[in-house]
């Protein structure tokens, strides 16, 4: 229905000139808005996430049955309705009334896969101001959001571990499992796993089950890292590989587990621990006792282990032994030349060891045969001894006392037969006619087993005991003899074998007629085996104290924090500290204990090399004696090189005196500024990153010093050279000197031997043909091992000495006992104003010293004889026969200040100290290294 209403309206029109106004009568229609718009009921929608449009079905369509009236008939509008809805609804075309649903924003399936909402459709009213417009039914929309596949697969842990038992086949080992941050199932689940790693003995499944392909063994590879990789249904791999551990596990065998086969020992580092993570491993049965038997083999170090290579006289006296010993087995010389024919080992860290392969011997001279054995003394020795050869084997001789010449009767001998000690010891012929002791037999082990060991013989007749390694064996069989008739035959003592010197037989002629068939005197029982330290000393025997220390070795078993082990442990060492028993009823505490067993080397320079260790183990069960089989471990000890030891002599090179010196009654000391220092050079690793690489001075002893004639050898008719007994007193220091000079030994420090030396005489009562003497002094340390430069001194003879033209001293250090000095601590500038103060203090004490030498001069002129008396005061506090060393010690207090040291001394003059001066001065570098 349609009304009708009239509106009347004046048009005015501008014509130019003249306004012209019409009045119009017009009609309108108004419409009525009757119906509603229509729309479906339910819509289905499909939007990709990250997209904008909706694909509805149906397609969004609102009717209205006023069409096709203007805005009665026309949609303007949808609305929905729901809450935080990201969508909007739009009109495509009023008078179709198509829209279109769309996202107000990105649309994330990962947040939200699905949205329901209602929908409404409004027409446009009656009019364009949209007055009484009608809105249709609500419809309700469900729309589903398509996923991309936008993410990667990530996996749930960072690092997958597992073990495995070796030599088992596993249908799983364990499952890696991964996931997919995508909301669809098409994107969101894990399709497929794969191994990235390749040439391994495993797979995976589309599951992620890891399997072994093949049995796998725990001696060929204890470990196995592997990586793993995983794809979603849409093949999109994942963002990073997965790690997966898988350890492979030994069927469980009782033993030792956690050590290591070789253990490095860094000399002068003290004691080492062994098997610090070791631990039994009983595969969980119980026990009721293990015992452990470590043992430390060293037999092919040196005499058996790592023991002091000193001469053997130098050793008895760092022992306490007493004196007056003989040494049958010298170092070949020109006095005791008697073993250069026989065959030294010189492998052994230069321990002097002879070896005897049953054709050397050796005669020793009468000279040195001690003449005067009495019902006491010791016989001692080291010997290295196999089984014989042969089925009945020969004598073999060590030491053999016999006739030289005509009998072949021996009077004191000691011999190995079948593995078998035996000392010989007949006595002369007395009043008594009856049967003495012997021949004294011990029956041991250690005879043949090819080890070392130290055989000491204490004679105390009629009883003989004998040590082995300090442990004492009385004689298991003692045989009888008559005593031996004097006679005037020589005897001969030999080493290695024996003198024999009696005929051979006797033979006939014609049957009727006996001849004595005679031969050459000759060697017979020849030894086997190797000797070292063959020794006798007549008139008293040795202590077991002493004997312990002569053959203590320096290396051995230890136990770490003996109070820290359980009270049920028990342990015990034998004497040489080569094997450690370890027993106890609870494994805790055994492994407790076995952790802490250690190696240690007291030695400052050990002889490197490796060291055998051997653990056997027995294991007990209740109510059984074994129950479980513990394999023996083999291992070793490495001993690292130690830093050698550079052993250095230095002073005045130079020894010009009168002629009225040389003959006074106690001549000159030559050696008078001698002094002894020894270095080792340290790397980087020794020092912090400030200090860097340096030299370390290192004091240790020295075991022998030699002075040695050059050219000529001493005219004992005009000239000597010798050493006072009072200037050894008080060290363990001997000395021996002949025409080739002077040779101080014994076990000591440098500084020692340093003063020993200062005390060195020469003397020339008839220095007219003499024009100059050149003296050698070399000095070593463990019986040569290490030894020192050759310092020579010449001394020159002259009738006047001129002070003023006199070579100066060397300047002579300050000894700072491991003290280290840099090698690159020199740095440019100018001396600070402290070090120039304290230089022109020197210079001023200087002077003074200057002026008391020539009030000396004046008096040593009128007292030249003093000078002999003089020469025998402390060195350091005599100022006649040195010169001036000026001497500055950059190192001394931690290089933060500087010292200065003078030590003036002079001869007869001074030298004059102002020329000295002047020349020593050059030597100083007033520079920031030595002021500093």
């Amino acid at each position: 229905m349609r009304n009708v209403k009239v509106l009347n309206s004046d048009l005015l029109i501008n014509a130019g000139s003249f306004v012209l106004k019409v009045s119009l009568s017009l009609c309108v229609f108004l419409t009525v808005n009757k119906h509603k718009p229509w729309i479906e009921t339910s819509y289905h929608g499909v939007i990709t996430e990250n997209m904008d449009t909706v694909l509805l079905d149906p397609p969004l369509v609102a009717l209205d049955k006023d069409a096709p009236v203007p805005y009665a008939g026309e949609i303007c509008a949808f609305k929905i309705y729901g809450q935080d809805t990201p969508f909007e609804a739009v009109v495509l075309n009023r008078t179709s009334g198509e829209g279109v649903l769309r996202a107000r924003g990105p649309v994330d399936c990962e947040s939200q896969k699905e949205y329901t909402f209602i929908i409404q459709a409004y027409d446009c009213g009656v009019g364009p101001s949209g007055v009484d417009w009608k809105k249709s039914h609500k419809a309700v929309v469900h729309i589903q959001v398509d996923d991309v596949n936008e993410f990667s697969p990530l996996f749930r842990e960072p690092l997958y571990r597992s073990s495995v038992i070796e030599g088992k086949i596993y249908d799983s080992i364990l499952q890696v499992e991964a996931w997919d941050q995508d909301c669809s199932p098409q994107y969101s689940q894990i399709c497929n796993y794969e191994m990235v790693t390749a040439g391994t003995p495993f797979a995976i499944d589309r599951n992620g089950n890891i399997r072994n392909t093949e049995r796998l063994t725990y001696e060929k590879q204890q470990s196995y890292r592997i990586m793993v990789s995983a794809f979603d249904c849409g093949q999109k791999r994942a963002k990073a590989d997965v790690a997966v551990l898988i350890e492979v596990k030994p069927v469980c065998k009782p033993g030792w587990q956690g050590w290591n086969k070789r253990v490095d020992y860094e000399p002068g580092t003290g004691s080492r621990q062994l098997f610090p993570k070791m631990h039994l491993e009983t595969c969980g049965g119980p026990l009721s006792g293990v015992k452990a038997i470590v043992q430390l083999q060293t037999n092919h170090i040196g005499k058996g282990c790592d023991r002091e290579t000193y001469s053997e006289k130098s050793l008895q006296k760092l022992c306490g032994a007493a004196s007056g010993s003989t040494d049958l087995l010298p170092a070949p010389s020109a006095s005791t030349n008697w073993t250069a024919s026989l065959v030294t080992d010189s492998s052994r860290d230069s321990d002097l060891i002879y070896r005897f392969d049953g054709r050397q011997a050796a005669n020793v001279p009468d000279h040195v045969v001690p003449q005067n054995l009495t019902d006491q003394f010791t016989l001692a020795t080291w010997m290295k001894h196999g089984p014989s050869p042969g089925l009945r084997a020969e004598k073999e001789t060590l030491l053999c006392n016999s006739d030289k010449t005509e009998m072949n009767r021996h009077h004191y001998s000691l011999y190995v037969h079948n593995c078998r000690l035996v000392f010989l010891l007949r006595r002369d012929f007395s009043q008594l006619d009856t049967f003495r002791p012997a021949e004294f037999h011990w029956k041991l082990e250690q005879i043949c087993d090819k080890e070392w060991h130290y055989y000491v013989i204490n004679v105390e007749f009629p009883a003989v005991t004998l040590f082995v390694d300090g442990v004492s064996y009385e004689p298991y069989l003692v045989t009888d003899d008559w005593p031996i008739h004097s006679s005037q035959i020589d005897t001969q003592l030999t080493v290695g074998a024996c003198w024999q010197g009696q005929c051979d037989g006797l033979s006939s002629v014609n049957n009727t007629l006996l001849v004595l068939t005679v031969s050459n005197p000759r060697f017979t029982q020849y030894f086997h085996g190797s000797l070292s330290g063959l020794t006798i000393r007549p008139g008293r025997i040795e202590t077991q104290k002493v004997i312990s220390c002569l053959q203590a070795c320096k290396e051995g078993l230890d136990i770490n924090s003996l109070e820290s082990l359980a009270k049920d442990i028990k342990f015990h060492f034998n004497p040489a500290q080569s094997v450690l028993v370890v027993e106890g009823e609870d494994v805790d505490n055994i492994n407790t204990a076995m952790t802490k067993v250690s190696y240690i080397n007291s030695r400052q320079f050990p002889t490197s090399g490796l060291r055998r260790l051997h653990i056997t183990t027995s294991v007990q069960c209740f109510g059984e004696d074994t129950c479980l089989t513990i394999p023996d471990i083999k291992a070793m000890v490495m001993v690292l090189q130690p830093s050698e030891p550079r052993i250095t002599i230095a002073g005045s090179n130079r020894l010009v005196r009168p002629g009225s010196e040389l003959q006074g009654a106690m001549g000159v000391a030559p050696f008078k500024e001698l002094f002894i220092t020894s270095t080792v050079m340290k790397g980087d690793g020794d020092y912090t990153d400030s200090e860097g690489p340096g030299v370390m001075e290192l004091m240790h002893n020295l075991d022998y010093c030699d002075v040695l004639v050059i050219g000529d050898e001493l005219d004992l008719d005009r000239e000597s050279l010798e050493i006072r007994h009072s200037a050894l007193l008080g060290k363990h220091l001997d000395a021996t000197n002949s025409t080739s000079g002077i040779s101080i030994y014994g076990v000591d420090s440098m500084a020692h031997y340093e003063q020993a030396l200062k005390q060195v005489r020469y003397r020339n009562w008839k220095p007219a043909a003499l024009t100059e003497r050149r003296f050698r002094i070399t000095c070593s340390e463990l019986n040569g091992r290490y030894t020192s430069n050759e310092f020579i001194l010449e001394v020159i003879l002259v009738e006047h000495v001129n002070h003023m033209v006199a070579q100066p001293q060397l300047m002579r250090p300050v000894h700072h006992p491991l003290m280290i000095h840099t090698l690159n601590s020199h740095t440019t500038g100018a001396a600070p104003p402290t070090a120039t103060v304290i230089i022109v203090v020197c210079i001023a004490a200087l002077v003074v010293i200057v002026v008391i030498g020539v009030y000396r001069i004046h008096s040593t002129q009128q007292n030249g004889s003093k000078e002999d008396e003089e020469d025998t005061k402390d060195p350091e506090l005599d100022w006649d026969t040195s010169a001036l060393n000026i001497t500055i010690n950059p190192m001394e207090v931690h290089h933060s200040h500087t010292r200065l040291y003078l030590h003036a001394r002079s001869s007869s003059s001074v030298l004059h100290g102002v020329d000295h001066f002047n020349m020593a001065a050059q030597r100083l570098d007033f520079n920031s290294s030595s002021l500093a």
